[in-house]
């Protein structure tokens, strides 16, 4: 079974209907023991930074999501990828789960001449170069498009973790990979073939 993490915050419903169209037994739950029992984990969410981690807090999610990361494979999605690194700037300073060292900062674009700024958020499809080879890639080829929308992305402390960049003004962290976890700031739910080919390979992890 995988878990997919309900803190009142994304849209559960169709990455849990993207992974049923695969074949895989997906439950939207707030227990923790659930998240315990999964094979596997799933990590969404769309919203504020500070809030997730609030509400994650209140339902006493914090620690069997942080367990999960070390004894099975964890996949973060949009805000998901934001939650694992260690802080964000949105709002002030906020603690994350610290499932992979580094900050979240905003898109920030000066004036240049007659071009004009790239609007915040980075919204819509977007080209992913991969770095290193993961699971998550089996089958898909470098220079694939996949749909975000944030207005804030992660910076890693080490290189070594960014396994897919993507460009918007300067390029990004689209795809991070530590150990069991791994996390796009990209929608794969809603990222047409390419998208359920990831979380297809996430399945068969």
């Amino acid at each position: 079974m995988i878990a997919i993490t309900d803190y009142g915050m994304g849209n559960l419903r169709s990455v849990q209907k993207a992974l049923e169209s695969l074949g895989a037994k997906a439950e939207i739950t707030s227990d923790p023991q659930r998240i315990a029992d999964a094979d596997k984990v799933i990590l969404p969410g769309v919203g504020a930074f500070e809030d997730a981690m609030d509400e994650l807090a209140q339902r006493e999610l914090i620690e069997p999501i942080k367990d999960a990361a070390r004894e099975k494979p964890l996949l973060g999605i949009c805000l998901g990828l934001q939650l694992i690194f260690d802080e964000s700037e949105e709002d002030g300073l906020h603690q994350g789960l610290g499932l992979v060292p580094g900050r979240v900062v905003r898109f920030e674009f000066e004036q240049n001449g007659a071009e004009p700024k790239l609007k915040i958020p980075h919204m819509g499809w977007n080209a992913l170069e991969f770095k290193k080879d993961i699971p998550l890639f089996k089958g898909i080829d470098s220079g694939v498009y996949t749909y975000f929308v944030h207005s804030f992305y992660a910076v890693p402390a080490s290189d070594h973790v960014v396994a897919a960049t993507a460009d918007y003004g300067r390029p990004f962290a689209a795809v991070v990979a530590s150990g069991n976890v791994y996390a796009t700031q990209f929608h794969p739910e809603k990222s047409q073939a390419k998208g359920l080919k990831m979380l297809e390979n996430f399945i068969g992890l």
